[in-house]
């Protein structure tokens, strides 16, 4: 009866692990298909419309440092549960039809979001230790099918239900509640080792790999954004029609959750993750380079390539964070400053791409600092990417 009991906790919390990963990317992803109908409906600009987006991830980079904290002062599956309980609570509130409803829910969910990305690597290497790359691999394929998921089934709810905006982007919050429901017991188990110690953040920046793991981390997420931000447009600006473009990226998301299941279990075994690095990285500027020499030759090729290099750059930056840290309070602080700085320039990014297609008049220097990225990715990778562990000296941590 107690290995039935055990095997039963097992399951329960494998899948509130699964579905709370789901949970991280449907607030950001759900707003871009219905964005058109919420400025209409609020009488918002382009630039507010944008902003609702824009705030979520400006928290994603700003707050992430209140996740090592809360994880000491609570437990990382406390604090799981509450940012679940925000989440619904933020995409219920942006769902008011309210000017300052939507940006305050948009506030509060990308809150939550900042603090779970940061404690999630932290939750795999406290729950999975022996099975750490299998299941980032699991974390970061539940991510991209999340964003997948929500970007693709607002506007078929909408058709299904009758619904309009207000309705179809409150739905997220019913998994997020599921998801709460499903981690509810490990929430509530004492503590297991005491209070975590303190790992603070100027002890971690003195140690090299940590800076590298951030510079990884960053330029990954730059990239990235960067491609999701722009690449449709230059593909219709180069005469592919406007669903074709959408459809291609729509092909480099999909890909993208396969990669990010397949890499890290292979790469976790290995004691050096640098080989891996380079080839992603690689794929990475390949596909950059192709949609700069011949953009309508073989686009979907360009976008299977970004899309191959991009899901295992992401699957390996958190893999890295996971396994070149000690524990698990280690774990949270290298993520928050990683991802901190990750979604400051994944931010930056796309911006500074739209600055360089407006001095410029094409695309061509934009996409050449996209292959400027990828060069700095490619070092920082190389070096994060080394069996070197983040050390923090003892006379740093105070408990």
């Amino acid at each position: 009866m107690s290995e039935r009991r055990s095997d039963l906790s097992w399951a329960v919390m494998v899948a509130g692990f699964v579905l709370a990963a789901l949970n991280l990317r449907p607030a950001l992803a759900g707003i871009s298909p219905v964005l058109d109908e919420i400025m209409e409906d609020l009488g918002l600009s382009p630039a507010g419309g944008g902003a609702i987006t824009t705030v979520m991830v400006v928290c994603l980079g700003v707050l992430a440092p209140l996740a090592p904290p809360l994880a000491r002062r609570f437990g990382l599956d406390r604090v799981l549960l509450a940012c679940l309980l925000v989440l619904a609570a933020g995409v219920l509130l942006r769902s008011a039809g309210t000017v300052p409803a939507l940006y305050a829910g948009a506030a509060v969910a990308g809150t939550a979001i900042a603090v779970a990305n940061v404690i999630m690597p932290a939750v795999v290497k406290q729950h999975f230790p022996e099975r750490v790359g299998l299941f980032t691999g699991i974390y970061v394929s539940a991510l991209v099918l999340g964003a997948a998921a929500a970007s693709g089934l607002m506007i078929p709810l909408e058709h299904a239900t009758g619904y309009g905006w207000r309705e179809v982007t409150a739905m997220a919050a019913i998994p997020a509640v599921a998801a709460a429901a499903l981690w509810l017991p490990q929430a509530l188990r004492p503590r297991a080792g005491g209070r975590a110690e303190r790992r603070p953040f100027r002890a971690l920046l003195r140690a090299p790999v940590a800076w590298f793991v951030m510079l990884f981390m960053g330029f990954q997420s730059l990239t990235f954004y960067v491609t999701l931000a722009w690449l449709p447009t230059i593909f219709q600006e180069a005469g592919i029609p406007a669903d074709q473009a959408g459809y291609l990226l729509s092909l480099s998301n999909l890909v993208q959750v396969g990669v990010a299941l397949a890499v890290p279990p292979h790469a976790g075994k290995a004691r050096s993750q640098v080989p891996h690095v380079t080839v992603a990285t690689l794929l990475t500027a390949a596909g950059y380079a192709g949609v700069l020499l011949a953009p309508t030759t073989v686009p979907w090729l360009w976008m299977l390539l970004l899309g191959v290099g991009q899901g295992a750059s992401i699957a390996l930056a958190l893999l890295i964070i996971t396994l070149r840290a000690p524990d698990p309070a280690a774990v949270t602080a290298l993520s928050a400053v990683a991802q901190s700085a990750g979604y400051v320039l994944a931010a930056l990014g796309p911006f500074l791409v739209g600055v360089l297609r407006e001095v410029s008049g094409g695309w061509t220097l934009p996409l050449l600092a996209g292959l400027g990225a990828c060069a700095v990715q490619l070092a920082a990778g190389f070096l994060a990417g080394r069996p070197v562990p983040v050390q923090v000296p003892a006379s740093a941590v105070r408990g």
